[in-house]
């Protein structure tokens, strides 16, 4: 199943892979943090950060070593970037 969202996000199919993990939750399926990292990318890709956030926040919260901490970091560095020239010309 990981396996397949990852193809499917590298197809650029992030509809079809969110929809998937969507449905293996519904059935019950017990999300990790590999699938919550893997739903987090997609999110991002979506240009949804907040979702995005969300979901790499749970991944690290299940395992600190996950590489959600790498793109946690990453999305707040790009949320939080401003040019402060623009603030003062």
């Amino acid at each position: 199943m990981k396996d397949r969202v990852a193809v499917l996000l590298q197809e650029h199919k992030v509809d079809e892979a969110i929809a998937l993990i969507d449905s293996f939750r519904a059935d019950g399926g017990l999300m990790d943090d590999t699938l919550f990292y893997l739903l987090g990318n997609a999110w991002r890709k979506k240009g949804n950060w907040q979702m995005a956030i969300n979901n790499y926040l749970e991944a690290v919260r299940l395992n600190p070593d996950s590489p959600a901490s790498g793109a946690l970091e990453i999305a707040n560095n790009i949320l939080d970037y401003y040019n402060k020239d623009l603030y003062n010309p």
